[in-house]
């Protein structure tokens, strides 16, 4: 790799950690073609990618960034899984290294925060963009259809106090 292709990689890297929600690091030597194969499709289910990066070029992307310091976890063979939003690489990561020896979550960063393989595990169990949408749509219809409710039964009230009313007329 020449001099050009490193530099093109570093600005490559520096928009990957500036445009993601979040960046999980992990070890994966020992893994085959097909394993990382497999990664790759589960994490693109979701949004996310993966990519082998070169240990140098990444702590030169990471100075001057609030998560510089995550640069010290760049060891050894370190792939990154990364998306826009926030959850999903970290979900998926968390998951694959469930079923695969070989693939070690060394760490992670969101923002300005820098995370251990915990705190990626505790990242992982949030809920999704769709499913914290779909909590906030449930919430919003259930409070618009007890306002509903409330002013009909104001109205409701008063229709049967008339109705009293014209009942006694009549009689």
């Amino acid at each position: 790799m020449d001099r050009n292709e490193k530099a093109e990689m570093v600005k490559v890297l520096e928009s990957i950690f500036d445009s993601s929600g979040s960046v999980v690091m992990a070890e994966y030597s020992g893994m085959t073609v097909a394993e990382m194969t497999d990664l790759r499709a589960k994490l693109r289910e979701k949004g996310a990618q993966v990519r082998v990066v070169k240990n140098r070029l990444a702590k030169i992307a990471l100075k001057g960034k609030p998560f510089e310091e995550a640069g010290a976890m760049f060891t050894g063979p370190v792939a990154i899984a990364y998306a826009e939003d926030m959850v999903s690489a970290p979900k998926v990561a968390v998951e694959f290294a469930k079923d695969n020896d070989a693939f070690n979550i060394i760490g992670g960063f969101m923002g300005t925060e820098i995370f251990d393989t915990s705190g990626v595990e505790g990242l992982s169990k949030l809920p999704s963009r769709e499913e914290l949408i779909g909590m906030a749509a449930q919430r919003l219809l259930g409070q618009a259809s007890q306002v509903v409710q409330r002013l009909t039964s104001q109205g409701s009230a008063l229709a049967g106090a008339i109705k009293v009313i014209e009942e006694k007329a009549a009689a």
